[in-house]
């Protein structure tokens, strides 16, 4: 089962759009976002996916983003945190802005993957046996590249894709 991580999208619509036509031609049906997509308008454009949103430090519209991602297919959900089981892995996703709760997550033990955002840059990095991931950021005014990750859940390969 392969997942798209994605996370601070601040309103970028043609970049959200890029990473969706991508989403779309690999069959990717669930996706985490990890905060920060700020607006409802913009929950809208995952409507055709399974979406599991954490609340960024920009997320100042949460009753809006909440009905926003109730429209999206079943089993959706937004949050100020994730934990679950998804293709049998324990997974956990924050944004990322409160460093505490990452680094608890992280070395918790419990999850196979840890997903967060916040900083703009990609990560792939082990602690014990949690895999630690920051897809990067698709939107937003910083000078890094925009881009998502994807996760085969059965083979644990990652890919970063950039969006021009």
């Amino acid at each position: 089962m392969k997942i798209a991580i994605l996370s601070d999208t601040h309103n970028d619509v043609h970049a959200i759009e890029q990473a969706l036509i991508i989403l779309k031609s690999e069959r990717i049906e669930t996706i985490f976002h990890c905060g920060d997509m700020t607006r409802a308008e913009t929950a809208d454009l995952f409507g055709d996916f399974c979406i599991h949103h954490v609340w960024g430090n920009g997320d100042i519209d949460t009753l809006g983003l909440q009905f926003a991602i109730q429209d999206c297919q079943p089993g959706s959900s937004t949050a100020a945190t994730y934990s679950g089981l998804i293709g049998e892995k324990r997974i956990a996703a924050l944004h990322g802005h409160d460093r505490r709760l990452l680094e608890t997550l992280s070395e918790s033990g419990r999850y196979e993957y840890v997903f967060h955002g916040h900083t703009h840059r990609q990560r792939s990095e082990m602690f014990g046996r949690t895999h630690i991931i920051n897809p990067g950021a698709l939107g937003g005014g910083f000078r890094s590249s925009h881009s998502f990750a994807l996760l085969d859940l059965k083979s644990g390969s990652l890919t970063f894709k950039t969006i021009n």
